[in-house]
């Protein structure tokens, strides 16, 4: 287990909201001993006490309260030096060593090649694994150029793209609930499913993210990330096992599997927007375009939604809708499986029998199944709701990624040709956007769910 962990961009939302809390819960795991050691470099012209006074902030503000001890341990042990993590000569010093080392790029995707090109030419010691956030380039040249930079400075084994969404608990029960239960199995195909739809909607707004999300939208920042990651574990075939091979084969025999789509099927199978000024609860939202930092020019969207279809054995004629939004109404963050309605009810019975869907809830973590059975009266269909909560994992779902960077276990880190088909599944989409084929809709903040 590596026991040493170097954050660049360490001053920045991801380090504050996720990796210090993160790194919190495994020390109160016990997963995290005295020796570990964590670096953090940024841009800012810090002390290490003034770094150290911001992380405890950061811990307080993010991590349990009854952490206190922990969290006063994680930020104590910090060490901070400010850095330009495209300098070679900046990086050296900070993975300089005899001990294999973790570099977690917690940086824009356009700074990701001057990063890995400077620790190439930083003698990063034998063992050392680079951590990459979402997304992995910007498109498909990128992410190309982008993987052939890697492979010259570590092996494919220690490479680690990250996506939370595959950590999540409910993420991963999606592909538990179909392989370990018999009833759900023979069912899961296109005989039996119409729909599968993909949804991550939010009332966050851009929370002060201007710089990252205006440049990348809710098409790149959910759909082609997140959202078709979910897509994978829905559709993908039994693998032999969830070992690191196998696992990640049979996401890609999804992806590869997409439907390409032309100009026309984007225009009918697409759509984007942006949220203008409204309420959301008790608040007063701005338009996007007045948010600090955004570039009205940009015409980026804050929804996106995709339908796709899989040219597949199991899946051919199964639709499944990929949508994100934020500032709306309310959360609605699941996968929702929609089964095709039964070919005939008993002539005599009132009422409608609705098609059954199993939701798995993302967040809160959640599995409901909807029926329809008997109402009070006899003769009369009525819904019949079967539910459950997850039981909360340990560890928050950064906390079990890191855990798996410092153990090695890539299991559920993305494969560079994983990423560049994830790139090519949106490819035409991002081309037809560019080019206006489908008009930016607006929205106001706080629509319904469904914007």
């Amino acid at each position: 287990m590596i026991d040493r962990l170097v954050v660049l961009g360490a001053t920045g939302d991801l380090n504050a909201r996720y990796l210090l809390p993160a790194l919190a819960a495994l020390r109160a795991a016990g997963h995290l001993g005295d020796g570990f050691e964590l670096t953090c470099a940024g841009r800012q012209d810090w002390t290490e006490e003034e770094f150290r006074h911001w992380a405890c902030a950061q811990l307080d503000r993010h991590a349990p309260e009854e952490w206190h001890e922990v969290k006063t341990a994680i930020a104590g042990a910090a060490r901070y030096r400010q850095a330009d993590a495209t300098s070679a000569a900046d990086l050296a010093p900070l993975v300089a060593g005899d001990r294999p080392v973790a570099v977690y790029l917690a940086l824009p995707p356009a700074v990701f090649p001057g990063a890995v090109a400077a620790l190439g030419a930083a003698n990063l010691p034998p063992g050392s694994r680079i951590v990459l956030e979402k997304p992995f380039g910007e498109d498909l040249n990128s992410a190309v150029e982008l993987n052939r930079l890697l492979a010259q400075v570590v092996p494919e084994q220690a490479v680690f793209r990250v996506d939370h969404f595959l950590a999540m608990t409910t993420v991963q029960n999606v592909l538990g609930s179909r392989l370990a239960n018999r009833v759900l199995e023979p069912l899961w195909n296109s005989a039996h499913i119409a729909e599968v739809e993909i949804v991550w909607n939010e009332t966050l707004t851009l929370e002060g993210r201007a710089g990252y999300y205006d440049g990348a939208g809710a098409l790149k920042d959910m759909v082609q990330n997140h959202l078709l990651q979910v897509l994978c574990l829905v559709a993908m075939e039994p693998p032999l096992s969830l070992g690191e091979r196998d696992l990640r084969d049979r996401k890609i025999d999804v992806l590869r599997s997409v439907r390409p789509l032309t100009d026309d099927d984007v225009v009918r199978r697409t759509r984007r927007a942006r949220y203008l000024a409204g309420r959301i609860g008790d608040r007063d939202v701005p338009a996007y375009t007045e948010e600090d930092g955004v570039d009205p020019g940009r015409r980026t969207e804050t929804y996106a939604e995709v339908e796709l279809e899989l040219e597949s054995w199991r899946w051919s004629g199964t639709t499944f809708r990929l949508s994100s939004g934020k500032a709306l109404g309310d959360d609605r963050k699941e996968v929702a499986v929609r089964f095709r309605p039964v070919p005939h009810l008993p002539f005599g019975h009132s009422g409608r029998a609705e098609p059954n869907v199993l939701r798995f809830g993302l967040e809160p973590e959640t599995m409901t199944l909807a029926l329809t059975g008997i109402g009070s009266g006899t003769r009369t269909l009525a819904p019949l709701t079967l539910s459950a909560r997850m039981e909360e994992s340990g560890l928050p779902a950064y906390g079990r990624l890191l855990l798996d960077i410092l153990e090695g276990n890539a299991a559920l880190s993305i494969r560079g040709d994983e990423a560049e088909e994830a790139w090519r599944v949106l490819e035409p989409v991002m081309s037809a956007w560019s080019r206006d084929l489908v008009p930016l809709d607006e929205y106001p903040a706080g629509s319904p769910a469904r914007a």
